[in-house]
């Protein structure tokens, strides 16, 4: 019997069941397996995937819708991934017009590489910002002055889904309450009782991946950084929106080095909703 052409598989809902075989695909182009992520992304959002008729998958990718349910404001699009034997066939070109149609109205955002970053261009997303990727082992230097932070608890999670609703512009609660379970750490940063950032580290690969970030302002953010790093004894990782110039110059003098730059990109709409000046670093570039 003849092998279906590629034009003529099917795109079908991922679900956790083929979390092995999402793993194996990032495997499969030169990235770490990062199940633990892939894990989250399944859940909170939906993943999109192409079966290989002779086992594993063709590619997949991730949507992360946030807002009112059945009423996305905003999805944030992740994990395009297309498996080694099938690239430059259009496969991947497929599976995102496949997402631009299916979510219509709703605006689109993502982060891209330097080899994705044609694609999207060609399919209307437009460059709106760059976020460099640092990594290393952090150099303490003391507390940051006249910031308290301490580990979150279960009465912090209303604070932080409102204070989090406002910096993004859009509801993140089916994410954000998942990252108790999922971050190793959940720290918060708190004035005269209010809180007014919030951070999680989470495990990925031999890293920590310091994400979400938010807070009120660069001292903030840092005072949340040096908090999750002296509790641990990975190297940190994380990606940082490069108008933070303050918070990447002090990150690069305490160890962390920059490896990489991803473009942020949208469509349907000219720039991110909420406050960027609070927003410092995503959970995931992949939901973003």
């Amino acid at each position: 019997m003849p092998t279906p052409s590629l034009a003529a598989l099917p795109i079908r809902r991922l679900t956790l069941r083929d979390l092995t075989a999402c793993a194996d695909l990032s495997e499969d182009r030169g990235w770490p397996r990062e199940e633990h992520k892939w894990g989250l992304l399944l859940t909170a959002g939906k993943g999109l995937g192409i079966d290989d008729p002779e086992g594993g998958l063709v590619a997949a990718c991730v949507v992360t819708e946030y807002g009112p349910w059945g009423r996305p404001a905003l999805g944030a699009v992740g994990m395009v991934l297309v498996a080694g034997r099938h690239a430059r066939q259009g496969v991947g070109r497929r599976l995102m017009r496949h997402v631009v149609s299916t979510t219509g109205t709703t605006p689109l955002t993502l982060h891209a590489t330097p080899n994705g970053r044609p694609l999207y261009e060609e399919l209307g997303f437009k460059l709106t910002g760059r976020a460099e990727m640092l990594t290393g082992r952090f150099i303490p230097g003391g507390p940051e002055a006249g910031v308290f932070t301490r580990a979150a608890t279960a009465e912090d999670l209303p604070a932080i889904l409102g204070l989090d609703e406002e910096v993004f512009g859009a509801d993140r609660t089916p994410l954000i309450t998942r990252l108790p379970a999922f971050a190793d750490q959940l720290r918060v940063a708190e004035e005269d009782g209010r809180i007014i950032g919030y951070a999680g580290a989470w495990p990925n690969m031999d890293t920590h991946v310091v994400g979400p970030l938010v807070a009120r302002d660069t001292e903030t953010a840092k005072a949340l950084i040096g908090s999750l790093a002296a509790h641990t004894d990975r190297p940190l990782r994380t990606d940082i929106d490069v108008r933070h110039e303050e918070l990447l110059t002090w990150a690069k003098a305490r160890g962390l080095a920059s490896v990489a730059f991803n473009t942020v990109m949208t469509y349907g709409i000219a720039d991110l909703p909420g406050d960027w000046t609070r927003r410092f670093a995503p959970l995931t570039v992949a939901a973003g």
